[in-house]
């Protein structure tokens, strides 16, 4: 019994690392796509609203069949870092696009990516919920290994496009002014 506690452990520890090499990675390759350190930390805001949106898509499926916290569920949360992100990534990209290159207002920058990101954000995250529906909803074989994966996906990407659309934009318009003038402060030098 004890070997199989251990592996358990091991398997934990192995995934909450997993986790955090995910966050690093993706705070990473933004790092280097916004030539900035501070608009990464924004877009990695959307990664808890993710993870809450996880949690409750779990207890909504256990009101209906119960699943426990596998491994495999716990995947759902690590796949989760990589899709959530692209939300506000395409926000803030759109932001600073219409900033910098079209000479908009950071208000008006930030109104306008909002407007013209927020068709695809729904597209995508419409077409990733209903694709993995049938893990959740049609039994079969298999159908319990991945019932809980993909509850936390769906309830993660749902709740996480819908508050994206609200708390990045209201995050750039609150630390925007200050990232650009520490920007300019930093090309100058």
């Amino acid at each position: 019994l004890s070997g199989t506690a251990d592996k358990l452990t091991e398997t934990w520890d192995e995934m909450v690392l997993d986790l955090l090499i995910a966050l690093v990675i993706v705070y990473l390759v933004m790092a280097v796509l916004f030539e900035s350190f501070l608009y990464p930390l924004i877009i990695i805001f959307s990664v808890p609203l993710a993870a809450a949106g996880g949690v409750i898509g779990l207890v909504i499926l256990s009101l209906f069949q119960h699943q426990n916290l596998d491994m495999l569920t716990l995947l759902g949360f690590v796949i989760l870092v990589g899709i959530v992100v692209n939300n506000a990534i395409l926000l803030v990209h759109q932001t600073l696009h219409q900033f910098r290159s079209e000479g908009l207002s950071e208000t008006d920058a930030i109104i306008e990516a909002t407007r013209n990101r927020i068709r695809p954000i729904f597209m995508s995250t419409l077409t990733s919920v209903l694709g993995m529906m049938p893990l959740v909803l049609f039994p079969g074989a298999g159908a319990e290994l991945y019932r809980g994966l993909g509850s936390v996906v769906i309830g993660g990407l749902t709740l996480s496009a819908v508050l994206t659309l609200i708390i990045i934009p209201s995050l750039l318009s609150i630390f925007m002014t200050l990232i650009e003038k520490n920007n300019e402060k930093q090309q100058v030098i």
